[in-house]
């Protein structure tokens, strides 16, 4: 499996963002997908998660309201939709799919075993 983030870049202060994973495998549908973040200095942290149909949602306190997770399964693809951009939301952002095909959101970094690359956010003041 292989997971390939994109979408990063610079932007000012209450801008938007839309980050992407493309998938490769047949059983991306399977599978929850989530978002994590790591600014320089911390640890990662949980951003968002969907479930494999895409029924079920979970967001990070600190973007509930501001960021969306959405997903594509005919594209292999999962989207994070980033509104309303605060400086502190400065991080690589990473994708990653499930450990297992239990479909509950895990927001920890062990509950999942594929990692895209990372994408580089920067939100300027």
């Amino acid at each position: 499996v292989q997971l390939q983030a994109s979408g990063g870049g610079l932007v000012q202060a209450g801008g938007s963002l839309r980050l992407s994973c493309a998938a490769s495998g047949r059983t991306f549908s399977s599978f929850t997908m989530a978002w994590f973040r790591q600014a320089p200095g911390k640890e990662r942290e949980f951003v968002a998660g969907i479930s494999g149909s895409g029924v079920s949602t979970y967001y990070g306190d600190s973007v509930k309201g501001r960021f969306t997770i959405s997903r594509d399964n005919a594209k292999n693809t999962v989207y994070l939709q980033m509104n309303s951009l605060k400086p502190e939301d400065t991080a690589v952002y990473y994708c990653a799919r499930s450990r297992t095909l239990i479909a509950t959101i895990s927001v920890r970094v062990d509950g999942y075993d594929y990692w895209g690359q990372g994408t580089q956010v920067t939100v300027s003041s």
